[in-house]
């Protein structure tokens, strides 16, 4: 099975906002509990929510602080105090994921190397302030903490989403971070992603550099961003089917390579003629559904 590491604790309520994020959690696991493809293939796993001085990891701690406790604005530009509540718990739900999938790293028989974060809002999130619907970056908070735990050497954040992740880099910048390599659709990966032949090797690339420069001791956090997609009003240029190559080539060589992963949902702001996000719930339960056959087929 596929371990989904998510409590409804995630989900917050912000309908005064554009980007859906918040509460998109809850709708995506919803949505995977319905389907008869995905659901006998999923475990869900509770975890406990980062605590400040874990965010400050990677974050300001006044910031952190200021945020927490609605003085300061969220990524949002608000001080929703349900947002604050739930901030802790998406990065600890990316982080508990990493941590599962790199724990028993040397039985492979018996441990999934793939984890599933129901998350997102990290990238834009800076040293010192939010933005672009992110508030706390927990990609790099993640990072920081498997390295202060010896759980890895080497992290590969591979962002899928349609931007760049230029709060990410501005933290790796600014602590010096050089055991953290980004690879982003607004940067190292611009240009390929419609020829799948480069995509794909490109990406194996990066993903072997990692495996041999982590002697077995890395992992990709790969955000598999909905807002890729040709018909995302922020985005996008990637058909779905464009969208399913692109997981399906991210999973197999992760695999291919040895190396552990942990998937979030990342950005995705479509919407259908009622208004709901129904376009990009079903795009990350075709994100799921290539986890599920890279997995399946993989253990045979």
């Amino acid at each position: 099975m596929i371990p989904v590491f998510y409590v409804p604790a995630m989900t917050a309520n912000d309908a005064e906002s554009f980007s859906p994020s918040a509460g998109k959690p809850a709708q995506v696991v919803a949505d995977w509990r319905m389907n008869f493809d995905i659901a006998p293939e999923i475990e869900f796993f509770e975890f406990e929510p980062v605590t400040p001085k874990t965010l400050a990891l990677a974050h300001d701690p006044a910031y952190v602080a200021g945020v927490l406790s609605g003085r300061v604005p969220n990524g949002f530009g608000g001080r929703s105090p349900s947002v604050a509540a739930s901030l802790p718990y998406t990065t600890g739900s990316l982080l508990a994921a990493a941590r599962h999938v790199l724990q028993s790293r040397e039985d492979w028989a018996a441990v999934t190397r793939i984890a599933c974060s129901p998350s997102s809002g990290f990238h834009h999130a800076h040293y010192g302030e939010g933005g672009g619907y992110c508030t706390f970056n927990g990609l790099m908070v993640a990072a920081l903490a498997l390295k202060a735990e010896g759980l890895v050497d080497r992290v590969l954040i591979l962002d899928c989403d349609q931007h760049f992740g230029d709060g990410t880099q501005d933290i790796i910048d600014k602590l010096g971070v050089d055991w953290v390599l980004q690879v982003t659709h607004g940067g190292r990966l611009r240009g390929s992603y419609r020829d799948p032949a480069e995509m794909h090797d490109r990406i194996s690339q990066f993903m072997a550099d990692i495996a041999d420069a982590s002697k077995g001791r890395g992992v990709v956090l790969y955000q598999a961003g909905a807002d890729c997609h040709v018909d995302d009003p922020l985005g996008g240029f990637l058909t779905t089917e464009e969208m399913r190559e692109r997981d399906r080539q991210v999973f197999w060589l992760a695999q291919q390579h040895r190396v552990p992963l942990v998937w979030n949902l990342a950005g995705g702001y479509q919407r259908d003629e009622r208004g709901s996000i129904a376009p990009v719930v079903a795009l990350h339960r075709q994100t799921m559904i290539e986890a599920i056959i890279a997995w399946d087929q993989g253990c045979q």
